[in-house]
């Protein structure tokens, strides 16, 4: 199997945390047997010591030769891209670009989103960034589709993540379309972070603390994990957590930046991928456990989320890890 070649693109002011959970995520991934499943190099634009936003600065041997061999290029959030020259961000969109019309796999985190804006790569794109920079971005790249309630986005092979946390969802993802479920699940455990988190940054953004004697939503979420395959409506939800349909919808929403309906479709399009990945059942017995009801529903499912068929899914991904 060949290694898939990552490269992290390190630009003045870059943010270390960010910088290491590229390497971090993805240097973890391993196959059954052992071997290693990515190579990670970090690389900017001219070799040389690259300034962080800390009190040190790191050295990069690569220089921006390794974007053009990448398979996936990830660019993380810098706190100084307005003193970066005219010059090099230019440079920087170019390569991009380049990348971009060879086909390459391409994401952000968090600000580094800017750094693709403005290499066009956005444009008439969903992407998200940090909450807090979502109205910057916004009022600079207008043809960009901002979704700032969610915690990473997908758009043709573009990628982009809301913040620091954000970019470990991100790049699990990215290792769970490669792999699949079992190997970013491992990753997960190696790393001791959630394989899937729930929600979107609705749930982090400032609002009014709740009253101390205002229930929330989790212990309803954690019961219907185990309850998938049963018809989850609204009011079934509802009366699990001992509330009204209005007030459950409202404290769900506030909670994890998702309707319920919306919630269920994602955890049971999970949950089918996990059985089509590890287990030989059929696509019925699947939808019937996952909660779709019918084999059809599943693949209505499949065909508008991950624009694929189940049978196909399975080929590709059955066993991995």
């Amino acid at each position: 199997m060949a290694v898939h070649r990552v490269a992290v693109l390190a630009r003045t002011g870059v943010m270390p945390m960010e910088l290491g959970i590229v390497h971090q995520i993805f240097g973890s991934a391993r196959s059954a047997d052992g071997e290693r499943l990515y190579e990670v190099l970090t690389c900017a634009i001219e070799p040389g010591l690259v300034r962080t936003d800390a009190d040190f600065a790191i050295a990069v041997e690569h220089g921006s030769a390794a974007l053009t061999t990448a398979d996936t290029i990830v660019v993380p959030a810098s706190h100084e891209l307005d003193e970066v020259s005219d010059a090099a961000q230019d440079q920087v969109a170019e390569q991009l670009r380049l990348a971009r019309a060879a086909g390459r796999r391409i994401a952000s985190i968090c600000t580094g989103a800017f750094v693709l804006a403005r290499a066009g790569l956005l444009d008439g794109r969903r992407a998200t960034t940090h909450w807090l920079s979502a109205d910057r971005l916004r009022a600079a790249f207008p043809a960009v589709r901002i979704d700032a309630a969610v915690l990473f986005t997908e758009d043709d092979g573009i990628f982009t993540a809301a913040g620091e946390a954000a970019g470990i969802d991100l790049c699990l993802h990215l290792i769970r379309t490669d792999h699949g479920v079992a190997v970013a699940g491992d990753v997960a455990r190696r790393t001791v972070v959630p394989p899937y988190r729930e929600g979107g940054q609705a749930q982090f953004i400032d609002l009014p603390l709740p009253a101390e004697d205002e229930s929330t939503t989790s212990r309803t979420r954690a019961w219907a994990l185990n309850h998938l395959d049963r018809p989850l409506t609204l009011r079934v939800l509802a009366e699990h957590a001992t509330m009204s349909p209005r007030t459950f919808t409202r404290r769900f929403r506030r909670e994890t930046g998702m309707s319920p309906g919306a919630w269920l479709a994602a955890q049971r399009l999970i949950r089918a991928r996990q059985l089509l990945e590890q287990t030989t059942l059929g696509v019925d017995q699947i939808a019937e456990r996952a909660g779709f009801g019918t084999g059809a529903s599943l693949r209505q499912h499949f065909a508008r989320s991950l624009g694929t068929s189940p049978s196909a899914y399975r080929a590709t991904f059955h066993g991995g890890g």
